[in-house]
């Protein structure tokens, strides 16, 4: 039986050390990486949080960035540059008027049931839809809902939040970003979702009332 290694006997590498081996393990990584596989990497004793906020200050500024990407981290090109990688990055395929608007409720009402989808946007939600936006790897079946019938629930994914460089849903625009990106006086009047976040009432509120269209128009 192998004997737990001593930490005292085989004390973890410098700082500094720890932060290299970091980056090596996130630059060769294919998709963000947790904080726990992260550690499972590393050498007994490292801190791995310690490291990863050490490294993320290190490249601050940089044309290359440390991103959280939900619960996982990744490097990630900086944003304000990323008008460079433009003809790379540009996408042929566009989400219907149904798809965004749909996108948008699963983003801020999450966890969301197809019935409190179809509550908000006021006609039925096509299965395709949802199936292209799971396609997208955008949406995720969640838990179901511990009421009658037990239906399921959807949020958004990892991927969502790493293509629009959010580090969580919390940080989706508000009302008073849109309204200062001149994105709601762009709207004819009426044009709103009705219900879709029922307390954007001021510009402090956290709500957002334009449609999904003007929030994703790029994708």
């Amino acid at each position: 039986m192998t004997e737990p290694t001593d930490p005292q006997r085989f004390p973890p590498p410098a700082m500094a050390e720890q932060e290299r081996m970091v980056e090596a393990v996130l630059f060769a990584a294919a998709e963000p990486m947790s904080l726990r596989e992260i550690s499972a990497r590393l050498p007994v004793g490292c801190d791995a949080p310690e490291a990863l906020q050490a490294l993320r200050r290190r490249y601050d500024g940089r044309g290359v960035q440390l991103a959280r990407v939900g619960d996982a981290w990744a490097f990630r090109t900086a944003a304000d540059l990323s008008f460079l990688m433009q003809e790379q990055t540009v996408e042929s395929r566009r989400l219907s008027r149904a798809a965004t608007e749909t996108l948008a409720i699963i983003a801020y009402h999450q966890p969301v049931t197809r019935a409190e989808i179809e509550e908000i946007r006021g006609v039925a939600v096509n299965r395709g839809t949802l199936d292209q936006l799971i396609e997208l790897e955008w949406v995720r079946v969640g838990r179901r809902r511990q009421t009658p019938g037990r239906p399921v629930t959807f949020v958004v994914t990892e991927t969502f939040l790493d293509h629009f460089s959010l580090e969580s849903a919390r940080d989706l625009p508000g009302l008073a970003e849109l309204r200062a990106a001149g994105l709601l006086e762009s709207r004819p009047p009426g044009a709103d979702i009705p219900g879709l976040f029922p307390s954007a009432q001021t510009d402090e509120d956290e709500g957002i009332t334009a449609p999904a269209e003007d929030l994703f128009e790029d994708d």
